[in-house]
């Protein structure tokens, strides 16, 4: 997978902040040396947020956000306030573009205080400088700063350094780096029914492969109705089993209990989210009752099947096992409510399509308003008994 390959979710999302007409969109476009935004005097020409996925050297590939300005006005204005705000929650690096013959305003300030109160990296970029040949700025706390004359193409090269010391302090996480060694062999069980997409891999199953490959182990794929065949045919035992969810029941019964086995809901829960408090999160399926609450998240949006897992399948299972007629709420991509306070439990999806950024930003917010957040592999595998077994790999369980 090149870098222009790279999905949205395993980029670095640079996103400009400030006020309207302090420049973010040319300081954007000289960024990237594109004319990605639409620049023009008039304020306010930035309403929507503008993606653009590249490959930024020397950090590689990146999605790169421009937002409307904090300062925006009247109804609408109030929206697109919103909606930038908003990106915050898949930030990875934040850009507060600052007018330098403004200075700090108090939409920069509070601005500011919202990334930083998510502890998101930051660069200060004080824009207009050669309008302010002696500027200084007031605000003498920056760590992160750079003087930039978009019109002028100054202090372009010095934001990228900055980006790359900024971005050096993120720590990498992996999948499998720690569970699995070099000649290891893994089989991933696949599923291959309606809702699977036709000629290709989901993502987890695509970076799953990539990783065990970079590994140096050695990847066995097959479908659970010929899992059996498949271990019966390996002359060594495989270090790990990794199937589907959705077929945890089955896989359970044909794999021996000396084999380790997990799933990829909950390997991308470990990777991108918290597993600990998902797995803790999951016992309250035991006090489900009549009419609660349960919201059903997903990071992705696609058309429905009639056995859809998230819509039909989960909510089955669940009824089954609580013996309770709870009421099941769906949100997909974008839409996960601010108010969570009236759901009894939340299950999320393993967050393949969404960065981690958001993927924890999500489970702050139901940290914050005390409602448990699991995920489908939790759930699936606690539904079915084999919750520990299926934690038994990782080395903190």
């Amino acid at each position: 997978m090149d870098l222009n390959q790279t999905p949205l979710a395993n980029r670095t999302h640079i996103a400009f902040f400030g006020i309207r007409n302090a420049g973010k969109s040319s300081i954007m476009n000289a960024l990237t040396n594109q004319n990605i935004a639409v620049v023009s005097p008039i304020k306010g020409t930035t309403t929507d947020p503008v993606h653009k996925a590249m490959e930024l050297l020397p950090l590689g590939p990146v999605n790169i956000i421009d937002t409307a300005g904090l300062d925006d006005i009247g109804e609408l204005g109030k929206l697109r306030i919103e909606k930038t705000k908003q990106i915050l929650n898949k930030t990875d690096i934040a850009i507060l573009v600052i007018d330098a013959t403004l200075d700090f305003t108090d939409f920069d300030r509070d601005i500011l205080k919202l990334i930083t109160d998510k502890n998101i990296p930051y660069i200060v970029a004080y824009n207009k400088v050669d309008l302010v040949p002696d500027f200084k700025p007031q605000n003498e706390n920056i760590k992160q700063y750079v003087y930039i004359s978009a019109k002028e193409k100054t202090g372009i090269e010095e934001l990228k350094s900055k980006l790359v010391q900024v971005a050096k302090t993120k720590q990498e996480k992996f999948i499998l780096k720690d569970i699995v060694n070099p000649k290891d062999t893994v089989v991933l069980v696949i599923p291959i029914d309606k809702a699977a997409p036709k000629g290709r891999l989901i993502l987890p199953q695509q970076q799953v492969i990539r990783e065990l490959l970079d590994i140096g182990a050695t990847a066995i794929m097959t479908q659970d109705d010929n899992l059996e065949n498949t271990l019966a045919n390996l002359k060594t035992k495989p270090k790990l089993i990794i199937t589907d969810s959705q077929v945890f029941g089955k896989v359970n019964k044909i794999v021996p209990q000396d084999i380790e086995l997990t799933s990829f809901s909950i390997l991308f829960s470990r990777y991108k989210g918290d597993l600990k408090r998902q797995v803790n999160a999951v016992k309250i399926l035991d006090t489900i009752q009549d009419d609660d609450k349960i919201l059903i998240a997903e990071g992705c949006t696609h058309h429905r099947q009639c056995d859809d897992i998230g819509t039909v399948k989960l909510p089955n299972w669940i009824k089954n096992y609580t013996k309770a007629n709870p009421e099941f709420i769906f949100t997909s991509g974008t839409e996960f409510p601010n108010d969570l306070s009236k759901y009894k439990l939340i299950i999320h999806c393993g967050g393949c399509m969404l960065n981690q950024a958001e993927m924890q930003s999500r489970l702050k917010k139901a940290h914050e308003q005390n409602i448990p957040m699991s995920n489908y592999g939790t759930t699936i595998a606690y539904i079915h008994g084999i919750l520990n077994r299926t934690l038994h790999v990782f080395s903190d369980f």
